[in-house]
């Protein structure tokens, strides 16, 4: 029988239902996840009333298993269950032997184990017997090109809306940054009114959070796929006089990521909009149009160039063979080559 690889969704949905798993491993390189999912089961397990007797939170530096072990055997207190959130567990030496416990782990407590920025191996005694009486949940890190879809989905579930426009405006200044992203949005979201359509746009963002909803990088992106020269300088001219807002480290991973997916693109047999989006992960024909477009004015050897072009003006944004060179100088020289 397969194993069964639980979602973060689904994880919450279980949660919420008060549907737990004696045991929850939470690892991986995304923080945002396990600690969404920690603080919604510290929420629900117990009552407030419930709490001071039979929850009980664990570090990983100052414990260890056997520790861990002990307290997780215990009954809870005029109580149905008793929560043990064993916080930093990737800092405990013997953790393995917590599978001596998982074998055979009593459901009347709600073990979590928070193993963050890498993973348990999945071959070894903890990780399979996890799953076979719990939840073992890797959270990734959600890659740039993905995060536009994450953060409709994320507003979708609090019943928000969000322009495409202002999904990848957001995407372009916050990167995958989640605990950020979140917190933002959090912002966001006292705005809205509680009544009627709840609805985020890109001019609510450029209000509310500094972004300019006409010179970004996603306008850049837009502008030099059609190869508009006036409209890429202005956004140039913009990001020099505002570089705290948009410094060149911003800019660059975002050409980077267009030209290195345009060139996917000339590599895909099917050339369609559907077989563009299917080979670049995407969800929306919004998003292919640029693609498209820039297929149209720009040549798979010229992107093959262009691609190390964006690679050295990073390094020397870092300081590599350059001592004088300004950021705005550097982008500007590399905007001219990408449309010259």
């Amino acid at each position: 029988m397969a194993k069964k690889e639980y979602t973060y969704e689904e994880i919450c949905r279980d949660i919420i239902a008060k549907k737990f798993a004696p045991v929850y491993i939470l690892m991986g390189e995304e923080p945002f996840f396990m600690d969404q999912i920690t603080d919604l089961l510290i929420e629900h397990v117990l009552d407030e009333s419930e709490r001071d007797f039979n929850q009980i939170i664990m570090y990983g530096a100052d414990t260890d298993s056997i520790s861990i072990i002990n307290a997780a055997r215990r009954f809870p207190m005029m109580s149905k269950y008793q929560l043990i959130v064993v916080r930093e567990a990737q800092l405990i030496r013997d953790i393995e032997v917590l599978s001596n416990y998982v074998k055979n782990p009593l459901m009347s407590t709600v073990l979590v184990i928070n193993y963050k920025y890498k993973n348990l191996d999945k071959r070894k005694s903890l990780s399979v017997n996890t799953e076979k009486v719990g939840v073992l949940f890797e959270s990734k890190k959600i890659p740039d090109y993905k995060m536009p879809a994450f953060i409709t989905s994320f507003l979708q579930q609090r019943s928000i809306s969000i322009d495409n426009k202002a999904a990848q405006m957001l995407t372009d200044f916050l990167g995958n940054d989640l605990n950020r992203l979140s917190k933002e949005l959090d912002k966001l979201a006292l705005i809205l009114p509680e009544k009627g359509i709840k609805r985020i746009t890109p001019e609510l963002i450029e209000k509310n959070i500094g972004i300019s909803k006409e010179y970004n990088n996603f306008e850049l992106i837009k502008a030099l796929a059609i190869k508009d020269v006036l409209k890429a300088n202005r956004i140039a001219q913009y990001f020099e006089k505002n570089p705290k807002s948009n410094p060149i480290q911003m800019t660059l991973p975002v050409l980077f990521n267009y030209f290195s997916n345009l060139l996917i693109c000339y590599y895909t047999k099917d050339r369609s909009e559907a077989g563009l989006m299917a080979a670049l992960g995407l969800r929306s024909a919004f998003q292919v149009k640029d693609y498209v477009q820039g297929m149209r004015n720009y040549s798979a050897m010229k992107v093959f160039n262009l691609i190390g072009d964006i690679r050295t003006t990073d390094a020397r944004s870092k300081g590599v063979e350059n001592s004088s060179v300004s950021d705005s100088e550097l982008l500007k020289e590399l905007l001219y080559k990408i449309l010259h």
